[in-house]
């Protein structure tokens, strides 16, 4: 009835619009959108044989161009956000009126003849140039064309890549959800307006994909942290729930795609997560006896620092707490399936490894659901560890010869009180934003900590084995200000630069110092 009655109540012909069909569900509606060809498809969610959303995955994959309006009485929010995350234009509740149908249809109209007028001039809209830089759809030399084209300063030294996606909460009222999917396109619209420099564009109502650049990483860096400090208020402030997805700074253009991909991992991780947590918590809640408390630090520590030789004995302690649990019930597997996350995560951001996290983890579910008793998880957490281990290694190899270049750099040229990351990285041939993050990672602290450690070493052996001055002392290793480096001594070592000299014991200090500094 409702189907017939918007067929028959719009004069179609007359308010520029050719009706094509209409069908009872969505497996006879494919034969005819495939003949027709529509523009717009208009489907109800539920449906017999084939719903709404089956049918606009199949329509998105085959028909990407055509704009898909969803109709439905549906008052569940989840398949709101579903038809959202398929890239439908819009979501209606039912009862709409024709005036409020015209008036949707009207709207997605503009919008395609707007594409049609793009593509007819054979140039790229900001949305499609944005859209393929982070899918890695356009060369460097096109990307700069296009963008002189359309009057952006698209150049600059370093990038990056934060997906946001705003979205109303899960409790909320089904009358309450498309207001405030509008509140959550104003809040993304009026936020990013102030920030003219960012490029950005929507891959769906709820979620917005965003370019940063600068000259400097630190900048890019402060405004993400700034950025997302607005939203979390504004979000905060309309009842929204926030989540932000971040790749690293990179340098070229070339490198927006590798940015996206990181913020793609990073977000599918998140939902990922947050998914299962969900079950964790609504399994526990049955489970007898109650549920396990693991130490998740330790066990992100010991896929830091463990080895094959000690992994045995140390999944064997956590057989403790997991022989606790029945790998008959749920929540057994939701717990296994959330380690296995964070430990997957943890390795992806420690170890910058060019291995693929979504595969990996598609795996292991398979491996997880096969699980039916203790002996058989921890076999299954020896393998993670194992495989991870060698995401660790092909980092530690990769970086070795890089990291040894920078210790030598460091240690020939301490005395010069303008070293800098920016002069190491561009002596060693590197940006500074990838340097920096693959010695911290790969040594365990900053550059300008092993730096000051390097500097403070020399300072000791000179305390002990010179008479020089204090100041003399501390222009000699790099600094210009001797009250600088006399309160820095101190913070190191415990004791001012005189104190070491006059109480620090000779022999044991002179060869503890030469050790470190040979180490450095």
């Amino acid at each position: 009835m409702i189907r017939e009655s918007i067929r028959d109540s719009i004069d179609w012909k007359k308010e520029g619009f050719l009706y094509s069909g209409d069908a009872p569900d969505g497996e006879l509606a494919l034969p005819l959108i495939e003949g027709q060809v529509p523009d717009i498809l208009i489907t109800d969610i539920k449906m017999p044989f084939m719903n709404g959303l089956e049918l606009a995955s199949v329509v998105r994959q085959r028909f990407p161009d055509m704009k898909i309006i969803i109709l439905s009485g549906h008052d569940d929010f989840h398949y709101a956000q579903t038809a959202l995350r398929l890239g439908v234009e819009d979501y209606c509740l039912k009862p709409v009126s024709a005036a409020e149908l015209l008036q949707l249809l009207n709207a997605v109209s503009t919008r395609i003849d707007e594409e049609n007028r793009m593509k007819q001039k054979n140039m790229y809209s900001p949305d499609k140039l944005y859209a393929d830089l982070c899918g890695g759809l356009i060369g460097t030399g096109a990307a700069i064309e296009a963008a002189a084209e359309l009057n952006l300063q698209l150049i600059a030294p370093y990038y990056a890549v934060v997906i946001l996606s705003i979205v109303p909460s899960i409790l909320d009222e089904s009358n309450l959800v498309n207001s405030k999917i509008q509140a959550a396109e104003l809040i993304v619209t009026n936020t990013l307006i102030e920030y003219p420099e960012l490029y950005y564009f929507r891959r769906s109502r709820t979620e917005t994909v965003i370019i940063l650049k600068d000259g400097l990483p630190d900048q890019i860096s402060s405004r993400i942290d700034l950025l997302i400090q607005v939203l979390e208020q504004q979000s905060i402030h309309f009842g929204l729930q926030l989540s932000v997805s971040c790749g690293s700074v990179h340098e070229r253009l070339q490198g927006i795609h590798l940015s996206f991909q990181e913020a793609e991992d990073d977000r599918m991780i998140k939902k990922l997560s947050k998914q299962n947590k969900a079950a964790l918590i609504e399994s526990s809640i049955d489970q007898t006896p109650g549920s396990v408390l693991l130490d998740r630090y330790r066990l992100i520590e010991f896929l830091k620092v463990g080895n094959s030789q000690e992994a045995p004995s140390f999944i064997r302690q956590l057989g403790v707490g997991l022989r606790q649990i029945s790998f008959n019930s749920m929540y057994a597997y939701y717990l296994i399936n959330d380690i296995t996350l964070e430990l997957v995560q943890t390795a992806k951001l420690t170890f910058r490894t060019e291995g693929n996290q979504a595969e990996m983890i598609h795996e292991l579910q398979k491996e997880i659901r096969k699980i039916s008793n203790v002996e058989e998880c921890l076999d299954y957490l020896l393998g993670v560890y194992e495989q991870l281990w060698v995401w660790r290694s092909e980092g530690s190899d990769k970086y070795g010869e890089l990291i040894e270049k920078v210790k030598l750099y460091i240690r020939q040229n301490y005395h010069n009180d303008q070293l800098s990351l920016h002069e190491t990285s561009r002596q060693i041939g590197v940006s500074s934003s990838h340097l920096s993050k693959v010695f911290s990672q790969e040594t365990g602290q900053t550059m300008t900590e092993y730096l000051t450690a390097t500097r403070i070493g020399k300072a000791k052996v000179l305390l002990k084995t010179t008479r020089c001055k204090t100041f003399e002392i501390a222009f000699q290793v790099g600094y210009s200000d001797q009250h600088y480096f006399s309160n820095l001594f101190k913070k190191v070592t415990g004791m001012t630069p005189m104190e070491y000299r006059k109480h620090g014991r000779d022999g044991e200090s002179v060869a503890t110092t030469a050790k470190e500094g040979d180490r450095l």
